[in-house]
């Protein structure tokens, strides 16, 4: 098996492939590292396309249990056996999902990250944001996720997501200013540069990281409303976007059962550890109280909220995804 990890660029990956291919046999696998560019495309620059999986690390990769593979349609079963074989030998949690953008995880992160925007543009500060979802149970905020990602590749998925199949969830209040954007031109690349949403002090000894003043002065020039939001409203229209599309992964295929979906949550982003993830949380919740504040979300805010189909059949039913 061979594993590229070079940067997010379809042509560039095509380069390797084709280069790499020179030298191979022809049964060896090609696994390719990318958080969002369907590996089918990827497959196409390959002589060999049934050869071709996605194994997308998370960072920072030697912290981070999860290992998301990712079959094309043309994807011979051996090899994401394969896959899923040398995932488990380098002490990951593989968790094999469907070949669309963003996969599983980053597909939920993508709405759960457009209303981080949102949130701000209602008037919610950027250190309150973080806080009030580490008050709640997650291991890292919002805004300091995206800082440790780094901010490039949190706008190259973005806009990835964006033009992709996602429609009015990758949208809402606020969200038609890409801040990312902005701030990677000015060079605020997140924590790898020493600049993002905070500054972090260089050198031994360190300081706190301090908020970065520039971009905090421009979040405030994206308020159009400040709505004096609630703790428990913050948490709730965050925190419900990850959670309608996870659960519209599992509907349209991309998870092959509600467990998957947990450990990629709680394992690939911290989604709040103690429930267990979101499909168990759901079940603790009842997922009929969960799709009517959802719904409420949506008659208040837009139809980015929108619960998806199978949250409002199971609601009807009175269903759990575990028995």
């Amino acid at each position: 098996m061979v594993i590229e990890a070079v940067f997010e660029d379809l042509s560039l990956k095509h380069k390797v492939i084709a280069q790499v291919e020179e030298h191979i046999p022809e049964h060896c696998v090609f696994a390719t590292n990318t958080s969002a560019i369907p590996i089918r495309d990827i497959a196409k620059g390959s002589k060999r396309p049934e050869n071709v999986i996605g194994m997308h690390y998370f960072s920072p990769v030697p912290n981070m249990k999860l290992l998301e593979i990712i079959k094309h349609e043309g994807t011979a079963d051996h090899v994401a056996a394969a896959a899923v074989e040398v995932g488990l030998k380098q002490g990951k949690l593989p968790v094999v999902v469907g070949d669309v953008p963003g996969f599983y995880v980053n597909r939920c992160l993508g709405p759960f990250m457009m209303e981080t925007t949102a949130l701000i543009s209602h008037g919610v500060g950027i250190e309150q944001l973080d806080k009030e979802i580490l008050k709640y149970g997650m291991p890292v905020g919002p805004i300091t996720l995206v800082d440790e990602v780094g901010i490039d590749v949190a706008n190259h998925v973005r806009e990835f997501l964006g033009s992709a199949d996602m429609g009015v969830r990758m949208q809402g209040g606020g969200t038609e200013v890409n801040v990312l954007a902005e701030m990677v031109e000015k060079g605020f690349l997140g924590k790898k540069s020493g600049k993002g949403f905070f500054i972090y002090p260089e050198g031994k000894g360190k300081g706190k990281k301090t908020v970065n003043p520039e971009v905090e002065a421009r979040s405030k020039e994206l308020i159009t409303e400040d709505l004096k939001l609630g703790s428990e409203e913050i948490r709730n229209r965050l925190l419900s976007r990850f959670v309608n599309e996870a659960v519209l992964c599992l509907q349209d295929g991309v998870l092959e059962n509600p467990a998957d979906g947990d450990i990629g949550a709680v394992f690939g982003c911290g989604f709040l550890p103690y429930t267990g993830g979101p499909f168990r949380m759901l079940d603790a919740v009842g997922i009929d109280t969960y799709t009517d504040m959802m719904q409420g979300f949506a008659d208040k805010y837009g139809e980015q909220f929108e619960p998806c189909q199978l949250m409002k059949d199971m609601a009807r039913d009175n269903k759990k995804f575990y028995k």
